[in-house]
């Protein structure tokens, strides 16, 4: 399992790391871990509200990554890093490998009507006709989205940071909860972690009224559940889920997740949920507000540096999936 451990990094001559606006702590810490400066750029607006990046530094020839998590404001956030990749492409940079933390527009992965859009292919082809020469990124909503670029995907995983976790925080009795049908890949992965047993919240409405009724398939009383999810957005999935289990008799609740989104009313739903603890990742920066005390954060900074180093030596990725 991937610990995070102390490591000190070779960079070669030519090696760059930007960070845009999204995320700086993550990408200061990043720096920290490998050992190197953040580049100088700047992102200002126009009166208007158009976007200009300002790269300030040469890398003609470079190596380089750019970390953005395109967060909440998504849109703006989405643009700051193509017209990035766009500057860095006219700047005559010899790798532009693109760091996304937390990658939006995943959930939108397929037609589920007529006439929608497959917006994550979208992105996907517009970062690489931006000039994008490589991606790193975690936990996409869903796995197949690495099937919409032409270019190399790195696909890091947040189960081995959150399983480690709560292993060191010695929980007996535990079960990993999977909170609808999409999370039971990952529940079983904790699960194989923590030698622990699963359970599924499984959600349906009645086709007379279109009531909402939660079954959970597995034994959960008098156990220290663990719910897992790989994006907490309106906490509505996560916090129904938690009541289902404490109705069912379950001891404690638990939850985590690599993306914490959290949009809306969702920090006042954890906050009055029987939740003892949520446990997140630092994916998405999270404003003040938001920094509750039932929110553990945990930091992915040494998992993307190690990742980074790797890609940058041109050694395998995968011990980071261990």
């Amino acid at each position: 399992m991937y610990g995070g451990h102390k490591v000190s990094y070779q960079l070669k001559k030519g090696f760059k790391l930007f960070a845009l606006n999204s995320n700086q702590s993550l990408a200061k810490e990043m720096a920290t871990h490998l050992g190197c400066e953040v580049g100088k750029s700047s992102v200002t607006q126009f009166s208007d509200g158009e976007i200009q990046v300002n790269i300030e530094e040469s890398v003609r020839g470079c190596d380089v990554y750019v970390v953005q998590s395109t967060s909440h404001p998504s849109n703006d956030h989405i643009m700051e890093l193509l017209i990035m990749i766009d500057a860095l492409k006219r700047a005559s940079a010899k790798n532009i490998n693109v760091v996304i933390p937390y990658y939006s527009y995943a959930r939108q992965d397929r037609k589920a009507r007529s006439r929608e859009p497959i917006t994550a292919k979208l992105i996907a082809n517009l970062l690489e006709k931006s000039g994008a020469t490589r991606l790193l990124t975690m936990d996409f909503h869903a796995p197949q989205v690495q099937g919409f670029f032409d270019i190399p995907v790195d696909h890091l995983i947040g189960n081995p940071i959150l399983s480690a976790y709560f292993e060191k925080k010695g929980l007996e009795d535990v079960v990993v909860v999977a909170p609808h049908n999409g999370a039971v890949g990952r529940a079983r992965k904790m699960a194989k972690e923590l030698n622990a047993p699963i359970a599924l919240i499984d959600r349906r409405r009645t086709e007379s009224d279109g009531a909402e009724i939660l079954n959970i398939i597995g034994n959960i009383e008098g156990k220290n559940a663990i719910i897992i999810d790989d994006l907490i957005n309106t906490a509505t999935t996560t916090t129904l889920a938690a009541n289902a289990l404490v109705e069912y008799g379950a001891k404690s609740i638990y939850a985590c997740c690599t993306h914490a989104v959290l949009s809306g009313t969702a920090i006042d739903k954890i906050q009055s949920s029987p939740i003892q603890e949520l446990v997140i990742t630092n994916t998405i920066e999270q404003a003040e507000e938001k920094r509750i005390n039932k929110i553990t954060m945990l930091s992915v900074a040494p998992l993307l540096a190690d990742a980074i180093d790797r890609i940058h030596n041109e050694r395998a990725v995968s011990p980071l999936f261990e």
